[in-house]
């Protein structure tokens, strides 16, 4: 049963529902309350894979996953870029004119200002998307409606009454996919790698660890950095570099990387998505 069932986090018809079932449309996915839920699930064989979002083109990181993935016990094997297309959704019956409040997590109200406004609706905060849907299905009220995935609105028996309302075009979710063992690509494909750091708590330790990847070339695509155990000085830093490990110039930039740092940490080496390499290749035009 587990090798045919992907984790994710929050209800059935959340957008992570939507990217599991775009990327695996065989398999079963299943629903999680927190994304360390979704971590157990796999660890503990319930799943084979999670489904993880990293990042919005709008919204910015996800919070709180730089903390929990270092110690998920689980390895990035793929990355997914899940375009977001918002609906309207409303009971059978309710139009534009009945609807007077809307609910959704507080990142979908603000993708979607412009319809918000533009309609006078108040808007309400949810905990996520899907379970505003559901609420809204269960409560029956043409006066509420919510802003969710078209999934959300099969699933939940909703109508959509206007849909793409979010104001970014660009509006995109980056997911990783996430396994108990680690599964690296073949050397000569597009690659990223994504692992954690701490430097040394001593001058220029961050501008002398990151040399090695400038002097052999190797781009940085991703690089943050947080708090580790309530202390200011114990900052932690997550990184995605375009190479694999196991070519020269990497291999190089970690090795010198090791000079500056406490510890470094790979969480995963995966291909690259197809829309990661039609990006790149549209800069280096």
């Amino acid at each position: 049963m587990s090798e045919r069932v992907i984790a994710f986090q929050g209800m059935a018809g959340a957008y992570s529902d939507l990217a599991c079932r775009q990327v695996f449309p065989d398999m079963q996915s299943l629903p999680c309350a927190q994304f360390e839920d979704a971590f157990a699930a796999v660890r503990e064989g319930r799943a084979q894979l999670a489904m993880i979002p990293i990042e919005n083109s709008v919204a910015g990181r996800v919070a709180d996953i730089h903390h929990l993935m270092p110690d998920s016990g689980l390895n990035i094997i793929g990355e997914h870029f899940e375009r977001v297309n918002h609906h309207l959704l409303a009971v059978p019956g309710a139009s534009l004119e009945t609807i007077r409040i809307v609910r959704s997590h507080v990142h979908a109200l603000s993708q979607c200002r412009n319809l918000i406004r533009r309609l006078g609706l108040e808007p309400v905060i949810a905990a996520d998307t899907a379970g505003a849907a559901a609420e809204i299905a269960e409560r029956r009220d043409p006066s509420v409606a919510a802003i969710a995935s078209e999934l959300a609105g099969q699933i939940y028996g909703l109508v959509s009454l206007q849909q793409n309302i979010e104001d970014a075009e660009h509006n995109t979710t980056r997911f990783l996919i996430m396994s108990r063992e680690p599964r690296q690509p073949p050397r000569g494909a597009p690659t990223v790698t994504t692992f954690v750091f701490r430097v040394r708590n001593v001058p220029a330790a961050l501008y002398k660890a990151l040399g090695g990847f400038a002097t052999n070339g190797v781009n940085m695509t991703k690089l943050e950095s947080y708090m580790v155990g309530g202390r200011f000085a114990a900052t932690q830093f997550y990184a995605d570099v375009e190479a694999h490990p196991e070519d020269r110039p990497l291999a190089l930039a970690l090795e010198e990387l090791e000079f500056f740092t406490r510890e470094v940490k790979i969480l995963g080496v995966y291909p690259a998505h197809p829309d990661r390499i039609a990006a790149s290749a549209g800069e280096a035009d």
